[in-house]
């Protein structure tokens, strides 16, 4: 044979398996930004749940004052410098607040005049509000990290993530007390 013939066929091997790189490279990079792009949107929402937390404790601290330990705990992770904190530490601590809310808003039943105290009401129907939007940005950064996480762990894309140094980002999970229906004093 040729040695022409050889090193046509051996370079256009080369320049197919270049392609192929190239192009699987730039799909882990659109993922990578798209699940960028999703914790972004969530975040928005968990600053804003982040913002209320202070108000909804003040208002909840004068009528339950044997709640103080939930009450404490809560504001010792709102008191966390939130700009400083990873993208992983924010899904664990804003995890951990939400459970503390819950737990806050499962308190606050116990007294009828908070709920029906006009501030206490404004401020539930804000978490209320913003539960939902943390719950619809929280299944798109989920949806965008399933197919980051897929294509990372799935052949030929991990040899190509392992090369590159794309790794697995975390789901946002709800705590156990999330998973129960807690009405919000309305």
């Amino acid at each position: 044979m040729n040695i022409w013939i050889i090193l046509a066929i051996a370079g256009g091997v080369g320049i197919l398996i270049a392609i192929i790189f190239i192009v699987k490279y730039n799909s882990f990079v659109k993922l990578d930004k798209k699940v960028e792009e999703a914790f972004s949107t969530m975040d928005i929402y968990l600053v804003k749940r982040w913002e209320l937390v202070p108000k909804l404790v003040e208002v909840v601290k004068g009528y339950s004052a044997h709640e103080k330990d939930t009450l404490e705990q809560v504001v010792m992770l709102r008191n966390t410098d939130y700009r400083k904190l990873s993208s992983e530490e924010k899904l664990r601590t804003n995890e951990e607040l939400a459970s503390g809310l819950g737990q806050i808003l499962v308190t606050a039943e116990s007294y009828p005049e908070l709920r029906s105290s006009e501030n206490y009401l404004e401020l539930s129907r804000s978490l209320y509000q913003i539960e939902d939007e943390i719950a619809q940005s929280r299944k798109y950064y989920n949806g965008c990290v399933r197919m980051l996480n897929t294509k990372v762990e799935t052949f030929p894309g991990s040899v190509i993530a392992a090369i590159f140094g794309f790794t697995a980002k975390p789901m946002f999970q709800a705590e156990e007390i999330q998973r129960s229906n807690i009405r919000v004093g309305m």
